[in-house]
């Protein structure tokens, strides 16, 4: 599955349209209870117990309001991440270019350059080429895990859509309920139980985000190890190209050869 902006971007527009909505459906609840239990023939117990469940149901919709508001704190994680990751391939390119250009046996400095210091010279580009091999391989694992994250981000906040449409559909159903007057108790109180489930289902797709990221967490250790293997990189530092080195060859030049020491 990969990652699309725009599609991410019209999921986060569902689910803005979608928090106005429920807001105001979840104000609605409380005025329509009120209207429909306002008839002298609705017993005293009735009337308390149904204005009893919607209560329940606004203290629950303000709940996962609250809720979808802290997530939607970081929505702009997932394009960030995508972006950077698009980013850090670039990177992979430039430097798989290098080590592909730096390839001692594509230079073919042999056939116009002999001695010492044209054996020092393929000798350091070949430790350069494997130098920018792992600049390269360090990039693309940073792009793939972005990547994954961005992937992660975008179900996660899809998922959330689907539960704020699932609960507006149970406020839609509650403001009906509580006016059918026989069957707003028994209705009301599996809206209530209802509700109860989407504030799960909350709860469930954070903790599988949750899940989905402590994965990438222990990829991201695996990275940091890949950062700091020093083994292409003598000393931490790039490898060296000791030009100073370079002043004892023969070059050769169609029939005649010139050699050189300093």
């Amino acid at each position: 599955m990969g990652f699309s902006e725009a599609q991410f971007n019209a999921v986060v527009d569902k689910i803005n349209s979608g928090m106005r909505t429920m807001s105001q459906k979840t104000d609605a609840v409380m005025p329509a209870a009120s209207a429909a239990m306002d008839h002298w023939y609705i017993p005293g117990f009735v009337k308390d117990a149904v204005m009893a469940l919607c209560r329940k149901l606004v203290d629950i919709a303000k709940s996962i309001w609250n809720k979808i508001v802290e997530i939607l704190k970081g929505v702009a994680a997932p394009v960030m991440f995508f972006k950077y990751g698009w980013d850090w391939m670039d990177v992979r390119g430039t430097a798989t270019t290098v080590a592909g250009q730096l390839k001692p046996e594509l230079l073919q400095t042999d056939a116009h350059w002999k001695g010492v210091a044209a054996d020092r010279y393929k000798a350091v580009t070949g430790s350069q080429s494997a130098a920018s091999e792992k600049v390269g391989t360090v990039a693309e694992k940073t792009a793939i895990s972005l990547g994954i994250c961005a992937v992660a981000g975008c179900a996660f906040y899809v998922a959330i859509g689907i539960i704020v449409a699932k609960f507006i559909a149970v406020l839609v159903a509650s403001i009906a309920a509580v006016g059918t007057i026989v069957l707003s108790w028994a209705g009301l109180a599996m809206v209530v139980a209802d509700a109860g489930i989407s504030s799960g289902l909350i709860i469930a797709a954070v903790t599988t985000l949750g899940a989905v990221l402590t994965a990438q967490a222990a990829q991201m250790v695996t990275l940091h190890g890949e950062a700091t293997d020093n083994s292409k990189f003598p000393g931490g530092k790039w490898p060296d190209p000791t030009t100073g080195t370079f002043n004892d060859a023969t070059v050769t030049d169609g029939d005649a050869d010139w050699s050189f020491k300093n």
